[in-house]
């Protein structure tokens, strides 16, 4: 198992859910951590690195990182984990919900990466993961746009392993099911939805992340797949 202590990471999406419980693992585990969110709440973790970011906008990524480098002396993580869903028949989806989920999962993806990849390519021990979805991995009922925002996502990513294996950077997807969040609340889930019984935490999420970061550098995870035992197989 790799030690990630001293080790330097960016977070984004880092506020709340995965992204926080993420933030706080790799705190624990040493790790200097920059926290960019919508909110710029650095999760009460001592020494961090917290942004207002929307990843929407390059600039505000570029600011983050900039900022976390300085802090740190460099970069070796990226956990991409800002996301936004929306439920429903598609023609029934507000087109703001189209355009935001393309926006922030897609674009927003391309842009985290693109602003990290630079001091990325200077460490050592690099790696980015994605917090992707098993919606990334197959269609899905009522998720028309949200499963093809994650497919792209998992498609980009494997891509990009392609570009950056051979310069030691390792590229995840971390493709959970069903997790117990505020996600798309009021976006086609709604808190007293029985579904949400039995459904991952963001713990358990994180942990996964950290399993992935914590690999020997000899080997990589391209794709970390998994869902609540409550949770229908598909195939």
């Amino acid at each position: 198992m790799s030690d990630l202590l001293g080790a330097t990471a960016v977070v984004t999406g880092a506020s709340r859910g995965i992204g926080a419980a993420v933030a706080r693992s790799l705190a624990e585990a040493g790790v200097n951590v920059g926290l960019g969110s919508r909110s710029g709440d650095d999760l009460g973790i001592e020494g961090a690195v917290a942004r207002h970011c929307d990843v929407r906008d390059p600039h505000q990524l570029k600011e983050l990182v900039d900022e976390t480098v300085e802090a740190f002396g460099g970069l070796d993580i990226l956990v991409v984990n800002a996301g936004v869903g929306a439920y429903g028949p598609f023609l029934d989806l507000p087109s703001k919900d189209l355009e935001e989920m393309v926006d922030v999962n897609v674009k927003g993806t391309m842009y985290s990466i693109r602003a990290a990849l630079p001091h990325l390519l200077k460490s050592e021990r690099a790696d980015i993961v994605t917090v992707a979805s098993e919606a990334g991995r197959r269609g899905l009922p009522l998720e028309a746009v949200y499963c093809s925002s994650k497919f792209a996502q998992v498609g980009f990513m494997s891509a990009l392993d392609h570009e950056l294996r051979e310069q030691g950077i390792r590229c995840t997807s971390v493709c959970p099911g069903g997790v117990a969040t505020d996600f798309a609340m009021g976006h086609g889930r709604t808190p007293d939805m029985p579904e949400l019984t039995g459904m991952m935490s963001s713990e358990d999420v994180a942990e996964a992340v950290m399993f992935t970061l914590t690999r020997p550098r000899n080997h990589r995870i391209l794709e970390m797949a998994f869902r609540p035992v409550t949770e229908t197989s598909w195939g």
